[in-house]
């Protein structure tokens, strides 16, 4: 069995785990939809412009993210209830996990797109632009979470999983570049050997 039809097999068995009888039907399907998107964006770019192992493998890492997060909503994840309820908090922090995700590894796959098209070479600057995307993206969604709850009303409480937090929206920036500077400072020297043997 070769990488791909493991990572597919994967993706696809976590997708239809998450999909059996969600805590809500229309949260599931607002959160799984990002990984769904991803999917056929995968799939076409493949043979033209495939990503490092560690980008596959990181992308994965996230629909599961928002998978899991999507059959329970963030507000309910069962593991993080009990986290809670260790540390004394009234607050399940699933979300925090999706948003750091949310930084962390689009700021990867920025940085594979920004120097392997040679928009910036690498050092300081690619880290600086790298960060700025991800906190572009993760500002972005939360004016998407905004539309949403506009447009449907209380349908969308799950989906928003604030939990009552005021500073939620700026947590959760805030999260996502916490993951972006972890990012840059965990993985790039990785990441360059990976990228230096796909040019091979």
């Amino acid at each position: 069995m070769n990488k791909s039809t493991v990572w597919l097999t994967i993706f696809f068995a976590v997708l239809i785990w998450s999909g059996i009888e969600p805590k809500d039907s229309f949260t599931w399907f607002l959160e799984v939809v990002p990984a769904l998107i991803a999917l056929p964006i995968l799939f076409l770019t493949r043979k033209n412009f495939p990503l490092t192992s560690l980008a596959y493998g990181l992308i994965l890492i996230h629909a599961i993210i928002l998978m899991v997060g999507g059959h329970y909503t963030y507000a309910e994840v069962p593991l993080f209830d009990t986290l809670a309820d260790w540390m004394g908090s009234e607050r399940n922090n699933y979300d925090k996990v999706g948003h750091f995700a949310q930084g962390f590894i689009p700021a990867l796959l920025a940085r594979e797109v920004f120097l392997r098209l040679e928009v910036v070479k690498q050092g300081a600057w690619c880290h600086f632009l790298v960060c700025c995307f991800a906190l572009a993206l993760s500002a972005f969604y939360e004016l998407i979470e905004w539309w949403v709850a506009l447009a449907t009303g209380e349908d969308a409480e799950a989906f928003l999983g604030t939990q009552g937090y005021v500073w939620d929206t700026q947590s959760d920036m805030g999260m996502a570049l916490i993951g972006a500077l972890a990012s840059v400072l965990l993985l790039s020297r990785w990441h360059d050997r990976l990228l230096l043997n796909l040019k091979k």
